[in-house]
């Protein structure tokens, strides 16, 4: 039975307790007529209900996650096991052809080995089903029978029922804390795994990256990992080249839709503007691949150079760019237009120009807003691979010169978790070492945006 069969059925024995629940809450008043409850028989009905539903989607959640593990123990406990590969890739593939033939979602295997092991699958399948099945009536009947003799006249429902909600909520805020603690363990414990098999220094100082050792059988295992020209080139492209467009545009647009541009121009601009967030960055890829980059090798041409390449900093920097304008127009136009008109009012009256008061008085008081708008382009072109891959290359160049390929951290964390590779190997581990160097990254600059924005709304509070 599947996951969402068993969730159904949680909220309809939810539902059942809530009707029931209701009904003998309105039995009070019916059998003593003057009789006055402690709690409307709404929440006597939402009391009952979250003794069965919670408790049942609780279970439903933990057995989603174990009776996978659970079947596939039992079959490989089966006799028709007995011949399958100790451990591998390949036993594992057999495993999942079986599986899929016995859930249905494959017409036939192709290997003979995992031919007997469809039924086997199928059994265990159907065994474990019929055992979450139980288990769930099980516990939706104690749970709603514990909470259903509970209800009397003088039960105080709405208390339980608002401190439970409570619970609930708090547990939802808690997931965002949780993962984020989950994404920081998981990152220190495979880094701290890379640096015992590589030196920290070396990945932090070294100007060589090159972990295929086929490719430069020459370099020493321990410098093959200099991560030097993967900082430079996500700093060169996302932080610098990028937000020389992103910055100025972004910002003159929203001075432009808040000081000059009339409502009606204004009401078509900003919604044109703001489509630029919502194209795919694929879309931007095959922009930057096959216009920006040829314009910008036959730009290098026309200036003499011998071998222009068509992969190049520039051309992912300035697409890059384009695509965080949004990021910074939106943040800075909303900041902007928050100041309080008194403040423009006085600088006018003071016989200030339009331009001066921008200048001196509305960006000023905005900064905090623009400065987060700027941290947040950062961090999303700091974070983006698909127009790197089509535009820069995958190669990584330590080099000022934004006409070469380069390469960013990003792109190759998706090289190195892609593909068949080990997990003990160390050009595994590596993407898990450069993610946990670009999440500090990216932590300091929101505690860089978090200073500047305190210290400013200090001075214009």
């Amino acid at each position: 039975m599947s996951p969402a069969i068993l969730l159904l059925l949680a909220l309809g024995l939810g539902l059942a307790g809530w009707l029931a629940a209701r009904a003998r809450a309105w039995s009070f008043r019916r059998a003593k007529p003057g009789i006055k409850l402690a709690a409307l028989p709404s929440y006597h009905a939402w009391y009952v209900a979250l003794w069965i539903a919670v408790p049942v989607l609780l279970f439903v959640s933990l057995w989603t996650v174990i009776s996978p593990g659970l079947i596939t123990q039992s079959v490989l406990a089966d006799a028709a096991a007995s011949n399958l590969p100790s451990f591998g890739f390949q036993r594992q593939m057999i495993l999942n052809e079986a599986r899929n033939v016995a859930t249905g979602a494959a017409p036939a295997v192709f290997n003979p080995d995992a031919a007997a092991l469809v039924d086997p699958y199928r059994a265990a399948i159907a065994r474990y089903q019929w055992i979450g099945l139980a288990v769930t009536l099980a516990i939706a009947f104690m749970t709603g029978v514990w909470a259903f003799l509970r209800l009397k006249p003088d039960f105080t429902a709405r208390t339980r029922v608002e401190r439970a909600v409570m619970g609930i909520l708090l547990a939802a805020s808690l997931i965002a804390i949780l993962t984020t603690l989950g994404i920081v363990v998981s990152l220190v414990v495979e880094t701290i795994r890379f640096f015992g098999m590589v030196s920290p220094l070396d990945f932090l100082f070294g100007t060589h990256w090159g972990p295929d050792p086929m490719a430069n059988p020459e370099v020493p295992d321990g410098s093959r990992y200099g991560a030097i020209p993967l900082f430079w080139g996500t700093i060169f492209i996302g932080a610098i080249i990028a937000m020389i467009v992103a910055i100025p545009l972004g910002l003159m647009s929203a001075i432009y839709l808040t000081q000059y541009a009339t409502p009606r121009l204004r009401a078509w601009l900003k919604p044109a503007l703001e489509i630029l967030a919502g194209v795919p960055t694929v879309v931007y890829g095959y922009f930057a691949a096959l216009t920006v980059a040829p314009a910008i090798r036959d730009l290098g041409f026309s200036l003499g150079m011998s071998n222009p390449s068509s992969e190049s900093a520039l051309a992912a920097g300035l697409v890059m760019g384009v695509m965080i304008i949004p990021f910074v127009s939106s943040m800075a136009d909303d900041s902007i237009a928050a100041v309080p008109q008194a403040m423009r009012d006085g600088s006018l009256a003071m016989g200030a120009t339009t331009n001066e008061t921008i200048r001196r008085v509305l960006v000023p008081a905005a900064l905090p807003g623009i400065v987060a708008g700027v941290m947040l382009a950062i961090s999303r072109a700091i974070g983006e691979t698909m127009i790197v891959v089509m535009a820069a290359s995958t190669a990584a160049n330590l080099s000022a010169n934004p006409l070469e390929a380069m390469t960013t951290v990003t792109v190759q964390i998706v090289a190195m978790l892609t593909g068949e590779g080990s997990f003990d190997h160390p050009a595994t581990l590596s993407a898990f070492a450069l993610g946990f160097v670009l999440f500090l990254v990216t932590l300091g600059l929101n505690f860089i945006a978090l200073r500047v924005v305190k210290r400013y709304r200090e001075a214009y509070d």
